[in-house]
């Protein structure tokens, strides 16, 4: 199948074949692992207060090691390797190595809890770093950042910059992570985000057609883990997977310039770090809590809505918030009028430069 997708003009047929190969990867190679996972007794530890979830422990984690060598495979037979989805893809490798450190802490110590919070910070730090490089030395993005839907940019200094994408980096894998609480809850509506991101960079022409393809193949890789995943799970994702989600999300948001966007395509993942937010800083200062348990999605649970319900009703509200943040991204073109602005004449453009992600760049060596 990836022979034949490489012989296809057709970018979307590209795509398309790329994503389904991810994800009958997943549905044929996940049997084997999972069998290997509880070989190795690598099973999830839950947390005390956590009761109505004490059936789960033991179930196999690190299926995330899964998802990514699904979406890396396509991704690196198909790909042209452009910088942009390079460092797109570089950024996923390295979150899903820190949630593997982090997975495997767990499981060898025997707790719910892995690295140490800081350390999770400065490794992050070190990502938003490696990707701003990539994306302003090799990509020739510029610092600025798009308000959209508003017809306006600003251009910050490197190092706010640098800051700024460390905050989306940060904000997005923790996000997904605390939104990986219930069984197919994180895989599905990461799955919904990185459609909205197959949306976004087929509509801005050629130059994102490896952003297109990255986003796809994950894409694919976790709708072919929630056959697994989903209730009840026979193995989760773990830190791996959510931490790859996450900043796979976050570099797509960063290459097409929708950081500031991703608020609302990202929206179940906000609500769920808002929960988390809202619940301790309340109970620190006004020693009350706002939630029955924080994230937001235990507080349902302990409602007594079934994690079914939980999960299709969150999986609903994503996909709303996709769209909107899609047809946001729409009316915000430039020229949206069928003409995408990679791909307007050159005598059109000012002599020596491009337009990638929306940033104006100069050509390198220019």
């Amino acid at each position: 199948m990836i022979i034949t997708a490489a012989h296809v003009s057709s970018q979307a047929g590209r795509v398309l074949i790329s994503s389904s190969v991810a994800l009958l990867m997943c549905l044929f190679l996940s049997p084997r692992f999972i069998d290997f996972l509880r070989y190795r007794s690598f099973g999830q530890h839950i947390q005390e207060e956590l009761l109505q979830h004490q059936a789960k422990k033991g179930t196999p984690t690190m299926g995330g090691i899964i998802i990514v060598f699904a979406f890396a495979v396509p991704y690196l037979c198909l790909s042209t390797r452009d910088w942009a989805s390079l460092g797109v893809f570089g950024a996923t490798l390295a979150c899903a190595a820190l949630g593997l450190a982090d997975d495997y802490t767990k499981v060898v110590k025997r707790r719910s809890l892995g690295l140490r919070g800081r350390t999770k910070m400065i490794v992050l730090l070190l990502i938003s770093i490696g990707l701003w490089w990539v994306a302003t030395h090799k990509a020739h993005m510029s610092n600025s950042v798009s308000l959209r839907p508003f017809n306006a940019s600003i251009t910050l200094p490197s190092p706010v910059f640098i800051l700024f994408i460390y905050i989306v980096f940060a904000g997005t894998t923790n996000a997904v992570n605390l939104t990986d609480g219930l069984d197919g809850l994180a895989a599905g509506c990461g799955a919904i985000a990185l459609l909205t991101y197959i949306g976004i960079t087929y509509v801005t022409g050629p130059g994102d057609h490896d952003l297109e393809l990255v986003a796809g193949c994950l894409c694919g890789a976790c709708i072919g883990f929630l056959w697994f995943n989903s209730f009840p799970a026979s193995v989760f994702m773990g830190d791996t997977g959510s931490l790859a989600i996450g900043g796979a999300i976050a570099g797509l948001a960063v290459m097409t310039n929708t950081e500031i966007l991703l608020i609302v395509i990202g929206g179940i993942f906000v609500m769920e770090a808002v929960s988390v937010i809202a619940q301790v800083f309340s109970f620190r200062v006004f020693h009350k809590r706002v939630f029955k348990m924080a994230p937001i999605h235990h507080h349902f649970a302990m409602e007594a809505w079934s994690e079914t319900k939980i999960m299709l009703r969150f999986w609903i509200v994503a996909a709303a918030c996709g769209a909107i943040g899609f047809t946001l991204y729409q009316i915000s073109e430039p020229n949206r009028h069928g003409t995408s602005s990679r791909s307007v004449p050159a005598l059109s453009q000012p002599a020596g430069t491009t337009i990638v992600g929306h940033r104006r760049h100069r050509r390198a060596g220019q």
